[in-house]
């Protein structure tokens, strides 16, 4: 159904998570500016509103005066210092979030041309677990896949059997 219609494979599998845990009735505030991804969302009917590009880490305002039934952030806890404060502002009882899990093989990805572009955290499961009970949320649901390359190497080959990204779904305790 799929094939060929997303530009890559993390969005189909984030588009099928979220569907199996969001309903298209419920609002969401997607953390980050609008994308290709919640632009997909959208084009599957989800009422989706983001941030503005506000520095998260600085002001949680729009967090905190959301409506929003549902919280997601894909992709966006990486770039944080401080997620801890991000999951402590959330007023709505579930969220759906997805990470790039640490690779052993590979530094923290870090643009040479983009200052925003960077990594400040690489996650491995357990980490980011941790992260979201301590911050008040019980995991309902995960999932972890990987993403191959067509490159060649060492590095590429590995990609085919180590997990990238990792995505949760969970409810306020």
């Amino acid at each position: 159904m799929y094939e060929g219609q997303f530009p890559h494979k993390r969005y189909k599998i984030t588009l099928d998570f979220l569907k199996k845990h969001v309903s298209t009735s419920e609002n969401i505030l997607d953390l980050g500016v609008e994308n290709p991804f919640s632009t997909i969302m959208k084009s599957e009917g989800f009422n989706v509103e983001n941030t503005q590009g506000e520095d998260l880490d600085i002001d949680t305002s729009t967090i905190t005066n959301s409506e929003a039934d549902v919280i997601t952030a894909f992709e966006i806890f990486e770039h944080l210092l401080s997620p801890f404060t991000v999951l402590q502002s959330i007023k709505t009882n579930k969220i759906v979030m997805s990470v790039p899990l640490k690779l052993w093989f590979a530094s923290a990805y870090r643009s040479k041309t983009d200052k925003w572009d960077r990594h400040y955290h690489e996650f491995e499961d357990w980490q980011f677990d941790w992260l979201l009970e301590k911050a008040g949320w019980k995991i309902i649901d995960r999932k972890k896949w990987t993403n191959p390359t067509k490159k060649i190497g060492i590095r590429p080959i590995l990609r085919w059997f180590t997990p990238r990204y990792y995505i949760v779904y969970a409810e306020r305790i």
